[in-house]
């Protein structure tokens, strides 16, 4: 039996997570869940799974989670020193999935105990990817991507024989405004962004997708996983989101993953590997789904992309820098405070005025997000309208 903790449980990949557990109770058990704030649904997930410990990360809900598990024998904790300790409570296996840098101090300390490691936010390895897989070859922790089109990669990628590897395609929907001139882009609304055409996601990743920032982001995670130069990864539109991403090997192979648009899959390739599990998704349907379609992104409707690669060029402090600033771009979107097309602008923005030095220890990540949040801060006071 394997011992699971899920960081950031009651999000859409932590109960995708939690529903693959609980399908296969004889194979897992689970050690510990936490959750910022949402005390309903941990409680209610924890005395599901019988989960040795429930935490929030907002101190102010352990008074709430303590009355909910009253009795049960769970044991609760509050604050992010809290969720530190339990990212490092023993458990075999850890689903990294907290939105945001919130989640790089735990995904670190679960690497330092040793373990499997699966990386669903992108943060670590955008913003720490350096600090994050040396420490994970130190202490000898596995890290397995659940991005669908990063695991898609890993379940293709001979990583005996990289040189037989020409290049990685990563695939991506092009997400709602694929086809929208950029005039009508200007005119984007909060509800239009979150409406993935796809996938089922959080608001904030959907608004990574309707602004293609998301694929930047993930060009970033490839560069790091896979020893494979950064000019030689691709990114191609793929509307139906069948192909999760390809490998081209350099006799002219191209392996690819397909699967439905659900993170059930790649998270079950994740809990179960080296093996397989089964999951409640049907067969793919190749007749009635017809067609495959491919294009080539717009770097200009969609700037964002240009802005991560130029980035992941640059290395240093840049990704974090990148990643920092488009948190709070898409925070002050989604409350009302900016247009959709000034995201990639306060991005922008922020790289130009800043550029400390490469980051050498975690706190140095984190300072640098910090002012990197400052400034993306200031640009956005300017743009409230």
């Amino acid at each position: 039996m394997r011992t699971v903790s899920i960081l950031g449980a009651t999000g859409s990949v932590g109960t995708s997570t939690l529903d693959l557990v609980e399908r296969a109770p004889e194979r897992y058990r689970v050690r510990a869940l936490t959750a910022n704030c949402d005390v309903a649904r941990l409680a209610e997930a924890a005395l599901r799974t019988r989960a040795e410990l429930a935490v929030v990360a907002d101190e102010t809900c352990l008074p709430a989670l303590r009355m909910a598990l009253a009795g049960s024998g769970i044991e609760t904790a509050g604050g992010m020193d809290a969720v530190c300790d339990a990212a490092a409570s023993g458990a075999d296996w850890t689903m990294g999935a907290i939105v945001g840098c919130a989640g790089l101090k735990p995904v670190m300390r679960a690497i330092e105990q040793g373990g499997t490691v699966v990386l669903a936010n992108k943060e670590p390895l955008v913003s720490a990817g350096d600090l994050v897989t040396a420490a994970a070859r130190e202490h000898r922790a596995t890290l397995l991507p659940a991005d669908s089109e990063h695991n898609a990669i890993f379940q293709c990628f001979d990583a005996a024989r990289p040189d037989s590897v020409r290049r990685i395609v990563l695939t991506a929907s092009g997400g709602p405004f694929r086809d929208w001139s950029l005039e009508r882009m200007a005119t984007v609304t909060r509800e239009q962004a979150v409406a993935h055409p796809n996938w089922s996601m959080g608001a904030k990743i959907s608004v990574d997708s309707a602004t293609m920032m998301n694929k930047g982001l993930e060009l970033i995670e490839a560069a790091r996983l896979f020893p494979v130069p950064a000019e030689r990864i691709e990114i191609v539109i793929h509307r139906q989101s069948v192909i999760h991403s390809m490998v081209d090997y350099i006799d002219g192979s191209m392996l690819a993953q397909l699967g439905p648009s659900d993170m059930r899959v790649p998270i079950a390739h994740c809990l179960a590997w080296p093996e397989r599990m089964a999951t409640p998704m049907a067969p793919l349907d190749l007749i009635a789904l017809g067609r495959l379609d491919f294009e080539a992104p717009d770097p200009v409707r969609f700037r964002a992309l240009a802005l991560a690669r130029a980035v992941l060029e640059a290395g240093g402090a840049r990704p974090a820098i990148l990643n920092a600033a488009n948190e709070v771009a898409v925070a002050a979107f989604l409350a009302g405070n900016i247009a959709f097309l000034e995201i990639a602008a306060i991005v922008d923005d922020t790289l130009q005025r800043y550029d400390p030095a490469a980051p050498e220890t975690l706190d140095a990540v984190l300072a640098i997000d910090a002012e990197a949040r400052r400034l993306a801060g200031e640009r956005v006071k300017d743009c409230v309208r």
